[in-house]
């Protein structure tokens, strides 16, 4: 028995649910007498929604694919092998599941090395041999490819990447060594690192064959006959493969650097894999494969056994898995068909959300608001949008046509909302406001229309508590920019009913959003986890601490942006309405910042000015601040702030706001984009010791979101 064979049988044993993927061979003659030719098909016997992995059998089965077409190729029985995959996917990559199981270094390098020994052996045949990328292709699925002579990618090809930094991990089975040697240093880096660290952006065939990754491009209707006639062709001497000669000079220096830039730029150093992956690359500049290999196996095992890549896997799992079984949520069956929408108010907030019913539901949708000119902007803002969709070919001209006559505009409310089945109010954030605007709605809506309010702090039962049938009223809080942030709290009212918070839930399904269902407490989750974290940075500033030290703090977390750009995306009137809110609520957690406060009066729209190019602290806004005499340093700022957290999320937890730590988390991850490597906040916080130094106990189970016992 090979070594191969033992190091995959032993790793079988740890994982014994892995979906299996088989790798099937099978011979054909290629047309223009170019021989026959072995073809291997990946494919797990399930359909195109459970994509096929690689866990120790699956390599299993690959490795013995390979020993026949390589006894085949060492008789001269065939003149090349070819891989491809099951419809719409090839496959993408390590199984995570069997990942999250393993428990010492020694299975986590076995699991780097099994890959390895597998797939080098395409690149040892005795016949070239051809990746045909036909579908989806991720980590492993694309480094399988880059170990063949060549590759052909489909114009369909919807995704293709190499996430494992996003997760926590290094591309580890020939990724970060082969592809720099393929393409050239700077392109890996943007696969690798760039694509990687802005939220796993994939690429599409035809990029996939710009960058040089795929020597062919081909339809996807006839996708695999069409690679296998250019085989031939290729097999023939017909079409001969050139490759640009890769610069191993500075540029391979240069984009080193540059993949550093942008890790720190991300990540600020706090998460290990962009530069454990960048130091594999920058090793890879000599050619060396073989020690590039190594070094990947090295660490591969070293991330797989630390907290970055079991949160990274846990914050897949939420956004993958929780997010589409909301804990909660009432039988879907009793969710009410929606035919119509109507908006109150038609500013911008509501005019994107108009836009967001508008395409996914492509129902009718009608906006109001106090006067002709704003009912009049928001419609033309709508339709805007829809032009800017149809410039990029995302939609084409019946499309937008369509999409532009459903959507009007009306002063009217008994009009424009006597026919919907669900309205939804953005106005103003003032608890008097939005009784009147439900109380107009509700004498004009029919009996069964669902009443939602975009409210990101005030109670949704004290905005109901008026009406007649407060059981319809149900919270719906969307993020700003809300074509993009998908996350959606869903908040039931103490008399919301079923049927209504069903129909909310259904609704969101539809809008494609991540939906957790919230208590009606104080600013819901995400508002009050950021305004208590904000809120200690401001506390401390005004205590007397520097600005620059109290911001400066946070970057080991690795967030998306600092506290004070985040203030200034918010708007500092807003972070000073939440923070009033919650300081009614729970005055002994929540204050509100003189500073803060002076800054809105001011009409400052944020802390910094960008003369420079980089955020520097408004000099006018300085002149406003006024600070104390006790100066803390960024570790003493980071703990309390980091305990803050802990506390707040402790008695949430306690209040029953969310039904357990994971939806804390997974609201942080899709609604104010925590980094995937943190597992939303409460996995970090574990890790680092806060939540037992605060709250005498972790947030989650050992094993969840860490390396099991």
């Amino acid at each position: 028995m090979s070594s191969t064979t033992e190091l995959l049988k032993g790793a079988a044993e740890l994982f014994p649910d892995e979906v299996v993927t088989q790798a099937h061979v099978r011979h054909l003659d290629l047309p223009a007498g170019a021989g026959r030719f072995a073809l291997i098909t990946l494919d797990n016997g399930l359909d195109h929604t459970k994509p096929t992995t690689f866990g120790p059998q699956s390599l299993a089965n690959l490795n013995t694919a390979v020993d026949q077409v390589e006894k085949e190729a060492a008789e001269g029985a065939i003149t090349g092998v070819g891989i491809t995959g099951k419809p719409f996917i090839f496959a993408v990559g390590a199984d995570l599941k069997g990942v999250e199981l393993l428990k010492n270094h020694d299975d986590a390098l076995a699991i780097g090395k099994g890959g390895h020994d597998v797939f080098r052996r395409l690149s040892g045949l005795a016949v070239p041999t051809f990746a045909y990328y036909n579908g989806a292709a991720m980590g492993g699925g694309v480094e399988v490819g880059l170990h063949c002579s060549y590759r052909t990618v489909s114009k369909a090809l919807p995704a293709f990447s190499l996430p494992e930094v996003f997760l926590g991990l290094v591309p580890g089975w020939g990724g970060c060594a082969l592809l720099p040697n393929l393409i050239g240093a700077d392109r890996a880096v943007s696969v690798i690192i760039e694509n990687s660290l802005n939220q796993n952006r994939q690429l599409g065939g035809k990029q996939v064959f710009e960058l040089g990754i795929a020597d062919a491009l081909f339809d996807g209707a006839d996708f695999l006959e069409q690679s296998l006639i250019w085989t031939a062709n290729v097999l023939n001497g017909t079409v001969v493969v050139e490759r640009p000669e890769v610069d191993r000079g500075d540029a391979w220096d240069q984009a080193v650097a540059r993949g550093k830039a942008i890790a720190d730029s991300k990540v600020h150093g706090a998460a290990p894999a962009a530069y454990r992956a960048l130091e594999i690359i920058a090793a890879a500049k000599d050619g060396d494969l073989g020690a590039g290999f190594d070094a990947e196996d090295q660490a591969l095992a070293d991330l797989i056994m630390g907290g970055e890549l079991r949160s990274g896997i846990y914050s897949f799992n939420l956004v993958q898995k929780r997010a589409k079984r909301p804990a909660g949520a009432p039988d879907k069956n009793l969710a009410r068909p929606v035919t119509k929408v109507g908006v109150v108010g038609a500013g911008l907030m509501a005019s994107q959300l108009a836009l967001l019913f508008l395409r996914r539901l492509e129902v009718p949708v009608v906006l109001t608001d106090i006067d002709q000119e704003r009912v009049d902007k928001g419609v033309g803002y709508v339709h805007a949008e829809i032009e800017k969709l149809l410039g990029k070919g995302r939609i084409n001209q019946d499309k937008a046509n369509r999409l532009k006559a459903l959507v009007s505009g009306v002063l009217d409310k008994a009009e424009g909302f006597s026919d919907a089945d669900f309205v939804i109010e953005a106005v103003f954030e003032e608890i008097g406001v939005k009784q009147q605007v439900f109380a107009e709605v509700e004498a004009v809506a029919p009996a069964h229309a669902i009443l939602a309010t975009n409210t990101s702090s005030l109670s949704v039962t004290e905005m109901a508590s008026k009406l007649k049938h407060p059981e319809r009223v149900v919270g719906f809080h969307f993020f700003n920019p809300v074509a993009i942030l998908p996350l959606l709290e869903i908040v039931r009212g103490e008399q919301t009913d079923d049927a209504s918070l069903a129909t909310a839930f259904g609704v969101a399904r539809k809008l494609k959003k991540t939906a957790v269902l919230v208590k009606d407490a104080p600013a819901f989750v995400v508002n009050r986890i950021l305004t208590r974290f904000m809120g200690e940075i401001q506390n401390v500033i005004d205590e007397g601490t520097p600005v620059e030290v109290a911001e400066k703090a946070i970057e080991p977390l690795g967030l998306p942006m600092s506290p004070l750009v985040l203030l200034e995306l918010v708007g500092p009137a807003i972070g000073l309405h939440v923070s009033e809110t919650l300081n009614r609520a729970f005055p002994d957690r929540f204050t509100v910042s003189e500073n803060l406060a002076a800054v809105v009066k001011a009409g400052k729209r944020g802390f910094y000015v960008y003369d420079s190019g980089k955020p520097e602290l408004d000099p006018e806004v300085a002149a406003l601040l006024k600070q104390g005499d006790v100066v803390l340093s960024e570790e003493q700022v980071r703990d309390r702030v980091l305990d803050a957290v802990a506390q707040e999320i402790g008695l949430m937890l306690d209040e029953g706001v969310v039904a357990e730590a994971q939806d804390i988390d997974l609201c942080l991850i899709t609604g104010a984009g925590w980094p995937f490597h943190l597992g939303g906040i409460t996995p970090y916080l574990d890790r680092e010791g806060v939540s037992e130094r605060v709250n005498g106990k972790k947030f989650l189970a050992p094993g969840v979101a860490s390396v099991p016992a």
